[in-house]
This record gives C-alpha cells, structure tokens and sequence, in this order.
C-alpha cells in the first residue's frame, strides 16, 4: 500500500547525460529530399495512407552536455533542424525503428559494428488528424482514422 505523497510525487527520473566531448561529429552525404515542397510530402503521406494505412513515426531527443548546461541534439538539413528519428515501416515497430534510423544517421559511415542504443520512455505522442502540415499533441474526438502518429 501506497502513502497519498507517494502518490502524487512523481517517480525521480535519472538520466546519464554526457559531455558533448565524448562525442565525435562529422558530416555525412546529404541525402536527397524526397519531397520538393510541403504539399508534395502531403501528397505522398496520402498516397501511402492509402496503400498502408496510418503513418507511424518516430524521434528521439538526444540530451549531452556542454559548461554544465544540457543541448538537445538536432541534425541539420539544407536550413531546418530536427530531431533524429523518422518513418517506420509498415511491419516494424517502434523501438526497432528509432534504433535503426539512429545507426542510419548518427553511426559513423562505413563501419560494421552497430551502436548499441539505449531507448527510454516514451516523451509525447503527436497526431496529424488530416493531410495538413499541423501535428497535435492530441487526437481531436472527432477523428476516427488519424493519417499520422509520431512518437518523441
């Protein structure tokens, strides 16, 4: 049996959060976009949609450390940034998803031995209810068939 102030304090969370120095950084061949606008990734989110359902997709934020103040690790393509993660594929599921697109974009290039990542819980839950731009960090009540689910 549980105490009332156990029940309302949260559980400590402890988090390893290293130096930025352990870390080492290069740049890797810019990928191809496959999408030349906002409304063309629309498009084939519906195209797939159609074919496969409800996009699943994933991202992982990446804490390190610089001077004592904690950095989210963001990745760069051509002017935005984003966190790592992305797509899954129709038959895999999430946390073999982030790994793979971890070992994708942030192991070093040409090399056999894949990195061993370490997934924790799940942070927020994002929705996009129609073929729009806009995630929600809820599903409105409304909407039965959602075209997309990303997972932080």
């Amino acid at each position: 049996a549980s105490t009332l102030q156990e029940r309302l304090v949260p559980q400590q969370l402890k988090l390893d959060i290293y130096h930025l120095a352990n870390y080492t950084f290069s740049a890797k061949d810019q990928q191809p976009e496959k999408d030349q606008s906002p409304l063309a990734c629309l498009q084939r989110l519906k195209l797939k949609y159609d074919a496969e359902g409800m996009q699943r997709s994933v991202s992982a934020v990446i804490l390190v450390h610089q001077r004592n103040h904690p950095h989210v690790l963001l990745l760069q393509s051509g002017n935005s940034f984003r966190m790592p993660g992305g797509k899954c594929r129709p038959d895999e599921d999430e946390i073999s998803c982030l790994k793979r697109k971890l070992s994708r974009k942030l192991a070093p290039p040409d090399t056999h031995v894949q990195p061993v990542w370490e997934i924790g819980q799940t942070l927020a839950v994002y929705w996009r209810p129609h073929y729009e731009q806009s995630l929600y960090p809820y599903l409105p009540p409304h909407v039965t068939k959602p075209k997309e689910c990303l997972k932080i």
